[in-house]
């Protein structure tokens, strides 16, 4: 395991990269320091052609992020220009996620709360234990909350859900979480792990270049129409078509093997 920072955390098990929140005596809250770093693993991520999907989880089995480290609260958000130093630091790292080209996971394992809620929303696919929860609670905090943040989970959970996320800053379990559509599935606890790594890893056997056109095209979809760039939608279909990758395909398709796709 590479260790980047004390509370950051990176590690490659073949196609997959794992970016670990590491501060467990508080479950994972973040701080500027490791928003920052998160953003320099993501960087190496993307980088390495090796890695084709992104895991993030929070380290300590209890949380997965539970939002800002309040006590640097005074130092990283004690003004108005320092808070909009934090709020523009990470819409950053939190679009970094959200538009970065290859697929990512949350593997939510306890409390996903606050910016956490928001990181995870950030993600392509949230799976969570069945021991999790997750809240909005900055009504209860008398914190803004941006436009995109918003957005984001309107777009996860639709207006109602999200509104009461955000309008009573309640607790929901796991089992509301899925009812609601904000995670995908819930599984044990002790079998949360081997899910989402059997799962990232049918999607690192496909091929890349289509996976990552998909990935690309689906954030166009959600943008308005007047923003969507469909020039670069019709260029990444047609890199796919025109790939290595769409021969070995249909090669294998005919010889009734498993394609071994090489992103070129």
């Amino acid at each position: 395991m590479e260790q980047t920072t004390d509370k950051m955390l990176a590690r490659k098990d073949g196609a997959i990269g794992h970016v670990i929140f590491n501060n467990p005596e508080k479950h994972n809250a973040v701080s500027l320091e490791m928003w920052d770093a998160c953003e320099r693993i993501l960087d190496d991520f993307e980088k390495d052609g090796d890695i084709r999907v992104v895991v993030l989880s929070g380290a300590g089995g209890k949380s997965f992020v539970s939002g800002a480290d309040i006590s640097k609260f005074d130092k990283e958000r004690g003004s108005m220009e320092a808070v909009k130093h934090y709020n523009d630091r990470i819409k950053v790292v939190y679009e970094r996620i959200q538009y970065f080209p290859k697929p990512t996971i949350a593997m939510i394992n306890g409390y996903c709360i606050g910016g956490g809620l928001n990181l995870a929303a950030s993600c392509d696919l949230r799976f969570c234990s069945d021991k999790s929860k997750f809240a909005m609670p900055a009504a209860k905090l008398a914190l803004g909350y941006p436009f995109a943040a918003i957005k984001r989970l309107i777009d996860a959970v639709g207006p109602a859900a999200a509104k009461h996320f955000m309008f009573t800053a309640e607790r929901i379990d796991a089992e509301e979480a899925y009812r609601v559509g904000f995670v995908s599935k819930v599984v044990g606890e002790g079998d949360l792990e081997s899910f989402v790594a059997d799962y990232a890893g049918k999607i690192s056997a496909n091929a890349p270049l289509t996976v990552k056109a998909m990935k690309l095209i689906s954030n166009e979809v959600l943008k308005d129409a007047e923003t969507r760039d469909l020039a670069l939608c019709d260029r990444l279909v047609d890199e796919c078509f025109a790939s290595e990758d769409y021969k070995e395909g249909r090669r294998a398709f005919m010889e009734k093997r498993p394609p071994e796709f090489k992103g070129s």
